[in-house]
């Protein structure tokens, strides 16, 4: 089948992935580095796999490319596809799920020590010359916080949230799951505003829905602990940035780490961009974004061709 993969720089820098499968699945396969929206129609034309991250496939594009059978996501969100206008024209849609699980998980737990942990401000000091003039063999300028005994709170327990967990149990803390607004009320979870004021932390591993955009506002982050930490690694419009914002310069969050913005690149900005947030972490989505995962990614996006090829269904949404 003739095949495109418009946007392989979203998954693969600098050549680092091999993708052995995928050409093999596709031998007659073309990576384009980077496709902008005027040039969809035009890759796509004749082509009966389209491969993608984030370029969108509006109704409009998928009418206009009659020989596509198959859009294989190399992602998880289909938010980015059309799909009633796939379904509607017999075009299949696969996404894929749990590739990037260690390198998420191992993300959390990263920002969450660098923030308890002071690691950025006791290094800020010594690069400033202040150990050399310290008057003792340690310096303790910068309160620590051990996790034993804290409580972890988790909004979307799938297989992120559910492996999140288990670190943070090792690390003796006590897990609490929300039940995610919309979604329906599971034993043993406790409503988001019952947990927030209970939380020590907080970490989102949900998707965005109307009942789940800025869900962390204003009146809930009023509700957290004054030194609490949220840990955002899951889509940028569950938190109301102008607010989070507000709460960390006032004093009134212990911190937060944000991997994720409503805007990606954040070409209008972000007010969590502002420099003197001195008590946040700011990555560029690359929570997800180990080698090993990205390679985890194409490898699946394989599978599901070949399943494809096949007559299976294999993460199928549409």
């Amino acid at each position: 089948m003739r095949a495109v993969f418009l946007d392989y720089a979203t998954v693969s820098f600098g050549a680092d992935l091999d993708p052995g499968r995928l050409r093999r699945a596709l031998p007659d396969l073309t990576l384009y580095d980077v496709t902008e929206a005027s040039q969809v129609r035009e890759r796509l034309d004749r082509q009966q796999v389209a491969i993608i991250n984030k370029v969108e496939l509006t109704a409009e594009v998928i009418v206009a490319s009659p020989a596509l059978k198959l859009i294989a996501l190399a992602a998880t969100g289909t938010n980015n596809v059309e799909l009633e206008t796939a379904r509607a024209r017999g075009v299949a849609v696969c996404n894929i799920r749990d590739y990037c699980t260690p390198s998420l998980v191992q993300h959390v737990f990263a920002v969450l020590l660098a923030l308890t942990h002071r690691l950025r401000e006791y290094d800020r000091a010594l690069k400033a010359g202040a150990w050399e003039h310290a008057a003792h063999f340690t310096m303790l300028d910068f309160p620590i916080r051990e996790l034993a005994g804290r409580t972890f709170g988790i909004v979307g327990f799938g297989a992120l949230g559910q492996s999140v967990a288990r670190v943070a149990k090792s690390f003796g803390m006590q897990v609490l799951i929300a039940n995610r607004p919309g979604g329906p009320r599971e034993p043993g979870r406790l409503d988001l505003e019952a947990l927030l004021p209970l939380a020590d932390v907080l970490t989102l591993h949900c998707p965005i829905t109307p009942a789940t955009r800025n869900m962390i506002g204003e009146r809930q982050l009023a509700l957290m602990k004054k030194d609490a930490v949220l840990i955002n690694t899951a889509r940028g419009a569950l938190v109301d940035a102008a607010a989070l914002a507000a709460a960390l310069r006032a004093g009134r969050l212990g911190g937060a780490g944000i991997d994720v913005l409503a805007e990606e690149p954040p070409v209008h900005g972000s007010p969590l961009l502002a420099p003197d947030l001195r008590n946040l972490i700011v990555t560029p989505h690359i929570a997800w974004a180990a080698r090993e995962s990205r390679q985890r990614a194409i490898d699946e996006v394989a599978a599901n061709v070949e399943d494809f090829e096949r007559g299976g269904r294999r993460g199928r949404v549409a």
